[in-house]
């Protein structure tokens, strides 16, 4: 393709030029026959989310994104860039991406007059078909849509000549797919102009009206509170988006789970080889569905997903110190590893205030404790244990911390009568990293139980009765 350089070359190859709507549907119908799914690394929508994209797009539709922080809107709106075509071919030097059938700017009409099927054409990839603009006060028409260039005015052309406009990000991003970020910050006369060019394909650039017949599929994102609050977003523009989709946070830890480990830093980077017991990865996920669910927690501000993400890389850092300072081999998460995720927990939640003041530390370890529960029911049953409950009963004791080597759990696991057969139960795994995160869960979902006291001093934890 990018051998064609001119416009007779391109009517001799029989290349068919397509709008960016035909073009999406185009390449989305090839991959729904392929079986192939859109939006690859997108976990948890494929019953909810993405059915509603693909209809959208077969619709050629403009569409608005409702939800949350952290509910992956903008990396979904990125990702439609691939079903964009891997080349097309524009006017040379076009600043908003003609296309050589069919040029509505002045420069590329007058070129077309002059130089006839001798215009010089170029090929331009998806990354130049994409446009983005995180909304806030000040964005401006001029930012969106263009202004008038004092400079061309000083180099002798009229105010009402069309060829003295700078052109603004969306006409620049002819051709392709502009994303407007947090769309209800748009301040009313912005949000008018951006109507006026997705419905009328006219704008007004300081008194002088321009027909702009853009091809751009316009596609927002928004916090559903935002949007629908009066005022926030002016009626016409709200009609302009032919479809609104509401995304949503994961609806199964094993979602949350998958988000988790895709999305944090490379393990390999680390220190040591890494281990991470699927129990500790139910804890972490678990924890946040816990602080999705609390009263305690401003839900219409969102518990994002980055906090599992952040958590899950924290949880690991302490492990890896641990491995570090005592000179183990690998790096395995327990439970004493869990006190590092207060502070990648505490600056992602906003606690309801309501009378009295919350401690957010105190929350969070009590979310932590429900989600530590709910991880050890899932997977062992307490009555079971009753055998680990008596020799803590007789009077015995175990000392635990984040500071222990691991092979100083083994004898413990020995000497308590039970505690083998439960460790089996987590996980058929031999390394002395596992079975001391497999105690420190059976330990403290003991003591969440209140078969076991449970004593802290400083960093070390005596479990005992």
């Amino acid at each position: 393709m990018e051998s064609i350089n001119t416009l007779s070359e391109l009517k001799r190859s029989g290349t068919v030029v397509r709008s960016v709507r035909d073009e999406m549907r185009n390449n989305l119908t090839g991959l729904l026959k392929s079986g192939e799914r859109i939006l690859p690394g997108i976990v948890g929508y494929d019953e909810t989310v993405i059915p509603e994209i693909e209809n959208a797009i077969l619709s050629g539709h403009h569409m608005v994104f409702l939800g949350e922080r952290g509910q992956a809107k903008s990396r979904i709106i990125r990702g439609l860039t691939m079903l964009l075509d891997e080349k097309i071919p524009r006017v040379k030097g076009c600043e908003i991406n003609c296309d050589p059938f069919n040029v509505i700017c002045a420069p590329c009409r007058r070129r077309l007059a002059e130089q006839g099927d001798d215009l010089e054409l170029e090929w331009i990839g998806r990354e130049q078909r994409y446009g983005e603009k995180l909304a806030t006060p000040d964005v401006s028409i001029a930012d969106l849509i263009g202004e008038i260039d004092p400079i061309k005015v000083a180099e002798g052309r009229y105010l009402a000549d069309e060829e003295t406009i700078h052109y603004g990000l969306i006409p620049r991003t002819n051709r392709g797919v502009f994303a407007v970020n947090e769309l209800p910050d748009l301040t009313e006369k912005v949000q008018v102009g951006l109507f006026n060019l997705m419905e009328e394909k006219d704008v007004q650039i300081k008194g002088y009206k321009i027909r702009l017949p853009l091809d751009v599929i316009i596609v927002a994102s928004a916090n559903p509170e935002d949007y629908t609050s009066r005022g926030r977003i002016i009626t016409p523009l709200k009609d302009r988006f032919d479809v609104q989709i509401r995304t949503h946070y994961p609806r199964q830890v094993e979602h949350e789970i998958d988000i988790m480990e895709q999305e944090s830093a490379p393990l390999n980077d680390r220190s040591h080889a890494v281990t991470i017991p699927d129990f500790m990865k139910e804890v972490l996920g678990h924890l946040t569905f816990e602080a999705r669910n609390s009263s305690e927690i401003n839900q219409s501000s969102g518990v994002s997903v980055r906090i599992s993400i952040n958590n899950y890389e924290s949880m690991i850092s302490n492990a890896e110190k641990r491995a570090l300072r005592l000179g183990e081999t690998d790096i395995v998460p327990r439970v004493s590893d869990l006190h590092s995720v207060l502070p990648s927990t505490c600056g992602k939640i906003e606690v309801e205030y309501v009378g009295e003041e919350k401690n957010e530390e105190e929350l969070i370890e009590r979310l932590l404790n429900r989600a530590i529960l709910k991880t050890f029911d899932t997977r062992l049953d307490v009555n079971a244990l009753q055998t680990v409950i008596e020799y803590f009963n007789s009077g015995w004791g175990v000392e635990v911390s984040d500071e222990m080597r691991s092979e100083d759990y083994l004898e413990g696991i020995k000497e308590i009568p039970g505690l083998q057969e439960a460790i089996r139960s987590l996980g058929d795994v031999d390394s002395p990293g596992f079975l001391a995160s497999a105690t420190e869960l059976v330990l403290e979902g003991l003591h969440l139980h209140q078969k076991l006291n449970k004593e802290a001093a400083g960093g070390r934890i005596t479990y005992g009765k």
